[in-house]
């Protein structure tokens, strides 16, 4: 019990991510907000920062141990995949295979690619 009881406040932030994620693709197209001249940036950079912060909050559940930032990109692209299908159920919206390979796979590859290369120059930095 004791050891479960340690593993639940590690999957909160990836919970509750997923659930953000879900509840964003679940709005009917014409219940999204739309922003003339950035709509495109501004939604596929939401796609990126999202998914980058999915693929950290499951690598914190692995204890940021190396070998598990394939695992965690893994885990962030195959919930975005599954989104998408999800969303092709949303009335006025489709899935997207570019969403994932591109936006949602980016967004999760550069924040684990700056978490690796930030505690890597922190563990160079501490005093011996």
């Amino acid at each position: 019990m004791k050891k479960f009881l340690s593993i639940v406040p590690r999957w909160f932030p990836a919970l509750l991510l997923m659930l953000i994620i879900f509840a964003f693709s679940s709005r009917p197209s014409d219940e999204i907000p739309h922003f003339p001249g950035w709509d495109y940036f501004i939604k596929k950079g939401a796609h990126a920062l999202g998914y980058g912060l999915l693929a950290l909050a499951y690598l914190r559940i692995f204890k940021a141990e190396k070998k598990y930032y394939l695992l965690s990109w893994l885990l962030a692209v195959f919930y975005s995949a599954t989104d998408e299908f999800h969303q092709s159920f949303v009335p006025g919206r489709h899935a997207s295979a570019a969403d994932v390979l591109v936006f949602d796979n980016f967004g999760a590859i550069a924040a684990l690619t700056l978490h690796y290369f930030w505690r890597k120059r922190e563990k160079e930095n501490q005093p011996a």
